[in-house]
């Protein structure tokens, strides 16, 4: 069986790296590539990929929308990120948006090509250390209005721009804060906005 596959990825060097590797595999054929999030959906309609390998950071549109984007699009296609330094938190992330592989793009190509196969025959394909850490990493402990404050703080704003925004008073943007990082067991705002990233609850 002959998969079609879709290859988003920004750095040309990477890209057609990926290219040769995945052409390269008597099974496998690249049809399309594109080097920015707003060009997958585009691409995957004219071309009908059975598969996109798609970069978790892409200029445009980031790989975990453009993943969610092609399950609502182009149903048929099944999308396997690629994150330079990946973290349960993108495992999880990258499932919520309907991805059915993770990898690290330093995979091997012949690991990568192995994962596409799995997911050509309706399986998955993620490292199995990363699906064990998603697995095991914590809950998210943080309340809904807890995150707002979280992400807004995410972008450097003080207390007075979060209760800003946020239609906050100061004090009660500084009590969120203070059980933000109680919670994470945080040192800072910065050390809680890393530590939220990093589970995934951002």
């Amino acid at each position: 069986m002959l998969l079609r596959i879709l290859v988003a990825e920004h750095l040309p060097l990477v890209r057609r790296g990926l290219v040769a590797s995945l052409g390269a595999e008597a099974d496998l054929e690249v049809v399309a590539e594109v080097g920015n999030g707003q060009d997958i959906v585009p691409a995957a309609l004219e071309h009908d990929p059975d598969a996109a390998v798609v970069d978790l950071d892409l200029p445009g549109l980031d790989g975990l929308s453009a993943a969610a984007r092609l399950r609502e699009e182009v149903p048929g296609c099944r999308v396997l990120i690629l994150s330079a330094q990946p973290n349960p938190g993108q495992v999880r992330r990258a499932f919520e948006a309907h991805a059915v592989g993770f990898m690290s793009l330093d995979v091997a190509p012949e690991r990568l090509a192995e994962g596409l196969r799995a997911m050509g025959a309706g399986g998955r394909a993620v490292d199995s250390e990363l699906a064990v850490a998603a697995l095991e990493s914590a809950a998210n402990p943080l309340t809904p209005r807890e995150l707002d404050v979280l992400r807004v703080a995410a972008g450097g704003a003080r207390s007075t721009e979060i209760a800003g925004e946020l239609f906050l008073s100061v004090g009660t943007v500084r009590n969120h804060l203070s059980r933000i990082m109680c919670k994470t067991g945080a040192r800072n705002r910065l050390d809680a906005v890393r530590i939220a990233s990093d589970s995934g609850w951002l």
